[in-house]
């Protein structure tokens, strides 16, 4: 980010109300985005984050520290420029989502996946209106056409802004209809992300966990969560869910 130095430069971070949303300032002086766009928030909430963000920095300025900040740097400066390319990538994880690939041993793992997994894809089929099947093994077979275009057409209908949380939902759990279930507030988003991982926890409760393994996962269980926070900040609270 160009205000990105070393060290903190400014004393207040303070909002500002603009035409596509709410902006953020050091001092009176606009932040920008990595290509040197206005960094505008679409709702006071998410320009809040961010500014608390700006805010905690202390002499030495950490850009780890500032997830939303970067969320918000990723919609502006490429999902407003990509949007149908992002939103086409997204939506052809319906035709290979993780829920409709099973296993066919041991009967132990394919009674768990049944039972965690098939309320999802019914899920599916009643709200989202797109019946995905389950298929065994994994073998590519594709999913009926009018099912991937209902749930394209969702994924298109989102703002970049949106788009840039459910695309580390969808690609970090590998299911599209679970990152769905996640912006519709099915569950939490652990437990989501919990039976995104169901094969990974079934094989360490039989042989063992593996602690990178593990450590690997609780980052993106992290990055799961953040990407529920913005894809909810995104939203006017007064907007219904497409």
């Amino acid at each position: 980010m160009s205000e990105w130095t070393a060290k903190r430069f400014w004393t207040e971070v303070s909002l500002r109300d603009e035409p596509a949303g709410f902006g953020i300032s050091l001092d009176s002086r606009p932040i920008k985005t990595p290509a040197k766009q206005p960094l505008i928030a679409p709702t006071r909430a998410f320009a809040e984050a961010i500014a608390a963000e700006w805010e905690s920095q202390s002499d030495k300025i950490d850009p780890a520290s500032m997830p939303f900040t970067r969320s918000a740097n990723a919609a502006l400066d490429k999902v407003v420029r990509q949007h149908r390319e992002v939103a086409d990538m997204l939506a052809a994880y319906g035709d290979s989502d993780l829920l409709c690939y099973r296993a066919d041993r041991p009967q132990s793992l394919v009674d768990r996946q049944a039972a965690q997994w098939n309320p999802f894809l019914e899920w599916g089929a009643e709200v989202l209106e797109a019946r995905l099947e389950p298929r065994t093994g994994v073998m590519h077979v594709p999913q009926a056409e009018p099912a991937l275009a209902t749930l394209r057409a969702r994924v298109h209908a989102m703002s970049p802004f949106e788009l840039a949380g459910f695309h580390d939902l969808v690609s970090l759990s590998g299911s599209l209809i679970l990152g769905f279930a996640a912006t519709f507030d099915l569950r939490t988003p652990k437990a989501i992300w919990d039976i995104s991982r169901l094969d990974e926890i079934w094989q360490a409760e039989e042989w063992g966990a593996d602690e990178d393994a593990e450590a690997a996962a609780l980052v993106k269980e992290h990055a799961f969560i953040h990407a529920k926070q913005v894809f909810d900040l995104s939203r006017n609270s007064e907007m219904p869910l497409v």
